[in-house]
């Protein structure tokens, strides 16, 4: 048998070769493919390159930065990042809670993190940051707002009234009273954002303001139903799932007697009966 006819061993690295040791490229081809194989870098080789081209490159910055800090270039550097940011800067002039505000902040910063950060009225939580849970809901001229859109130069000449601001003193705001008498919430977390904005839904309601539920938009809505409370009140999530709560707290406030108040506070000589003591002539 010639040399030519002999069958050889299957080799996958070949390129003449096919699955079956039969010839797939004729000997230019092969000769062509073979010399593209000299040239060029394998995937495995082209990797470590780029890696070590990563490291140069981290290295030469890192000389960088230690060369700039030895002349001082760093601080000159630090000194004109501050003139870049100035240049952002505006003037706000707001009353908060009753207390005149004049802030200079970075015209991208939210009234959200302008209350937290700069004024340290954290009652306004940040929740989601979108738009989306109403945590973060506090009263401009009265109106309700999701501070966490809100710019705080939007703001500027107006009056903004956050959680901290809704009571007078140690007097509450009936609805902070509501909610604590029909226990409106369990985390709190959620808690001066569903507050704020039912002082608002109500407000809106007294103007007549229609909702989505309301069944005469042309009328005003009047007495407002449980379902007309959940509507208007639908932008502030609960993760808690005190819904039931805070509608009866809500409704309360609105029409001015006992909605669904399934406990009460013990006082005076009913108290002392319950804890056993002596009231008048009787002695429990």
């Amino acid at each position: 048998m010639a040399e030519t006819d002999q069958p050889h061993e299957f080799d996958p690295l070949d390129p003449r070769a096919g699955m079956g040791g039969e010839a797939r490229m004729l000997e230019d081809e092969a000769e062509l493919f073979a010399q593209l194989a000299d040239h060029g870098p394998s995937r495995r080789e082209f990797l470590a390159l780029m890696s070590a081209a990563g490291m140069g490159i981290f290295a030469i910055q890192a000389a960088a930065e230690r060369e700039a800090l030895a002349a001082g270039d760093l601080e000159q550097a630090a000194s004109s990042g501050a003139a870049a940011t100035d240049l952002n800067a505006v003037a706000v002039s707001v009353r908060v809670n009753g207390a005149q505000q004049t802030l200079t902040l970075d015209s991208r910063v939210t009234l959200l993190d302008a209350l937290r950060e700069k004024l340290a009225l954290t009652g306004t939580k940040k929740g989601c940051d979108q738009g989306q849970c109403g945590a973060c809901t506090v009263l401009v001229d009265g109106r309700r707002v999701l501070s966490c859109l809100t710019l705080a130069p939007q703001v500027d000449g107006k009056s903004v009234t956050t959680i901290e601001g809704l009571a007078k003193g140690d007097v509450l705001h009936p609805v902070q009273a509501a909610f604590i008498k029909y226990d409106g919430f369990q985390c709190g977390y959620c808690t001066p954002g569903q507050i704020c904005s039912a002082v608002g839904m109500l407000e809106e309601a007294k103007r007549g303001d229609a909702s989505y539920v309301t069944p005469d938009v042309g009328a005003a809505p009047g007495a407002l139903d449980d379902d007309e409370i959940r509507e208007r009140m639908s932008g502030n999530i609960c993760r808690c799932g005190a819904y039931p709560k805070i509608v009866a707290a809500i409704q309360e406030v609105h029409s001015g007697r006992e909605s669904a108040r399934t406990w009460r506070y013990v006082e005076g000589d009913e108290l002392a009966r319950f804890r056993g003591e002596e009231v008048g002539d009787e002695t429990v």
